[in-house]
């Protein structure tokens, strides 16, 4: 009877574990692209500098959350801060 109750503790603290990474990839790809856009918004120069200032904070935002294992809010402001890059590059 011990062992089933340690077994199904076990089970559940490693199903936690594992639903941490759902996000992990989706969250490095995204990172990925909007600093590339980053770099490239930057180099050509742009009108949209309140769109751009959102997005380096949106980026800063996903970085700190990525480290922290928090996959899932990493890749929702990655994706927002290349919504804000790709406007900036608009000018907008």
């Amino acid at each position: 009877m011990k062992n089933w109750i340690w077994l199904s503790m076990l089970a559940i603290a490693l199903t936690g574990c594992a639903g941490k990474t759902d996000y992990r990839n989706s969250c490095a790809t995204q990172l990925d692209a909007a600093w590339q856009e980053q770099s490239l918004a930057e180099a050509e120069g742009f009108a949209g500098t309140v769109s751009y200032s959102k997005a380096l904070a949106l980026l800063t935002g996903a970085k700190t959350q990525q480290q922290f294992e928090a996959f899932r809010g990493c890749t929702e402001k990655a994706k927002k801060a290349r919504f804000y890059l790709r406007e900036s590059r608009a000018g907008r």
